[in-house]
């Protein structure tokens, strides 16, 4: 199994959930004003006024087989803006919920 993180401007999260969905995950999990330090400075968690700043983090898991696709699709969604996508060989307790 592989477990996607991608951690994107908030704005981009339906684009993101758009492409697990078409690549056939059974699910994912979304989290909202995430906060942290990368490449370029530091990202704080959730604005008062404009959702739109922060950032978001999606979690899925599925199949080896059919990540490589989500995989490029999620490179060519970013590609230009900002985000970092996570990729990560994972064991689940319960795998028939995931194919």
């Amino acid at each position: 199994m592989i477990r996607i993180e991608v951690i994107a401007p908030a704005d981009v999260d339906p684009a993101v959930h758009e492409l697990i969905s078409s690549a056939g995950a059974t699910g994912y999990t979304s989290v909202a004003g995430v906060s942290g330090v990368g490449h370029s400075g530091l990202h704080n968690g959730p604005h008062r006024f404009n959702d739109q700043d922060a950032l978001g983090m999606t979690i899925t898991v599925l199949p080896a087989a059919r990540a490589e696709p989500l995989i490029e699709a999620l490179r060519e969604l970013l590609e230009g803006g900002s985000g970092v996508v996570f990729i990560t060989d994972t064991w689940v307790s319960r795998s028939q919920y995931f194919q």
